[in-house]
C-alpha cells in the first residue's frame, strides 16, 4: 500500500518530537523486528526522556488487587488531600505487548491534577505471554476492585470513570459494555485516546499506516499477532467493540489524531455510539501522529488534549444541579 507524503502536513512541533525522538534512540528498532521483552525496554526507555518533567501530586499509593490469574499491580494518583476523591481507572495502552505504569506516569499525573480526581493505574499483564482475553479480564476486575474497596484509599468507588489510550481504550470500551451488564449505574464517562476499536482497514490505515516513525500497519500486525489467540478473536466483542451493544454506555470523550492511522477507528467509535444514543464529543488533533499525549515537553497540543480530556473527567464528577447550570 502506497503512504501519502504527510511530512508537511505535520506541526512542526511534532517534527521537533521525531528529531528529539531519534536523538534519544538513534539505534531503536522497529517493534515488529523485537521480541516482547525487548520492544519493552525500547518503549521504557523512550518514554524516559519525555517523563522526567512530571509534575508532583500529593500523593502517590502503590498497591495490589487479586484478579483472575493474580495480583494486579494498581497505582494511586491523589491530586489534593481530600477523602473521598472520585477516580478515574486509567488503562496504558502500547499495543496489549508493551507499556506499564511507568511509561504513562506523567500522562496520569497530569489528568489528576487537572480534572482534580485521583487517577488509579492498572498494570494489566501482557502479551504474548498472556493473550486475549486475559488484560480485559484483569481490568475489568481492577474496576470492580475499585469500586468495592477504594475507600480504603481514600476513593469513592461509586464515582468512577474509565479511559485509556490506544490498546487501553480498546479495552475500557470492552469493559464497560460488560460493567453495563452488571452495574450500569456505576461509571460516570468513558475517555478514549486514539483507540483501536476494531477496524481491519480504513481509509486512514491506508493513508498513514505506512509510515517508518511512528505506529504502522506492521506495527499493528505484530500487536494483534501478540494478543489475539486465533482468528475467532477478531470477531469477540470484548476485541471488536465496534461490533459491541453501546447502549446504555455513559458519556463519553473521544480523543483522535489527525495523521494517526487509527484515526478512523475514533470517528466510527464516535457514529456507533451516537446512534445507540451515547452523548459522545470526538476532539481530533491536527498535525499529529498516534502517541501524542506523551510529548508534552515540546509538543502543545499533547498538554491541550490533556487538558481537555481532564475538563471531560471533571465534569462528569459534578453534581447534576452544578450541569444543569
Amino acid at each position: 500500500m502506497a503512504g501519502i507524503e504527510y511530512k508537511q502536513r505535520l506541526d512542526p512541533q511534532m517534527v521537533a518530537v521525531l528529531e528529539k525522538q531519534a536523538q534519544i534512540q538513534p539505534d531503536a528498532r522497529k517493534v515488529h523486528e523485537l521480541e516482547p521483552d525487548a520492544a519493552r525496554l525500547q518503549y521504557s526507555a523512550g518514554r524516559s526522556f519525555w517523563n522526567a518533567d512530571a509534575p508532583p501530586v500529593d500523593e502517590i499509593v502503590d498497591t495490589r488487587v487479586a484478579g483472575p490469574v493474580g495480583d494486579i499491580p494498581l497505582r494511586i494518583y491523589r491530586p489534593v488531600d481530600r477523602r473521598p476523591l472520585p477516580a478515574l481507572v486509567y488503562l496504558h495502552g502500547g499495543g496489549w505487548v508493551v507499556g506499564n505504569l511507568d511509561s504513562h506516569d506523567k500522562i496520569m499525573r497530569r489528568l489528576a491534577l487537572a480534572s482534580g480526581a485521583a487517577v488509579v493505574g492498572v498494570d494489566y499483564r501482557l502479551a504474548p505471554e498472556h493473550k486475549f482475553p486475559v488484560a480485559f479480564e484483569e481490568c475489568l476486575a481492577a474496576v470492580e476492585q475499585v469500586r468495592d474497596a477504594g475507600a480504603q484509599w481514600g476513593l469513592d468507588g461509586r464515582r468512577l470513570a474509565l479511559g485509556g489510550d490506544s490498546a487501553g481504550a480498546n479495552l475500557s470500551v470492552g469493559v464497560a459494555v460488560e460493567l453495563q451488564r452488571r452495574d450500569p449505574s456505576l461509571l460516570a464517562m468513558l475517555l478514549l485516546v486514539y483507540g483501536v476499536f476494531g477496524l481491519r482497514d480504513s481509509p486512514s490505515r491506508r493513508l498513514y499506516g505506512e509510515r517508518p516513525d511512528c505506529l504502522s500497519n506492521q506495527n499493528m500486525d505484530y500487536y494483534y499477532g501478540c494478543y489475539l489467540r486465533d482468528a475467532s478473536d477478531w470477531d469477540d466483542a470484548r476485541f471488536d467493540v465496534l461490533a459491541a451493544d453501546l447502549r446504555g454506555l455513559p458519556s463519553s470523550f473521544i480523543v483522535a489524531a489527525g495523521m494517526d492511522l487509527l484515526l478512523d477507528d475514533s470517528i466510527a467509535m464516535q457514529s456507533l455510539m451516537e446512534s445507540a444514543g451515547v452523548d459522545t464529543h470526538l476532539e481530533i488533533y491536527e498535525g499529529v501522529l498516534h502517541g501524542f499525549l506523551h510529548y508534552s515537553r515540546t509538543l502543545e497540543a499533547s498538554g491541550k488534549a490533556i487538558d481537555a480530556a481532564a475538563a471531560a473527567v471533571r465534569r462528569a464528577f459534578e453534581p447534576r444541579d452544578a450541569k444543569a447550570s
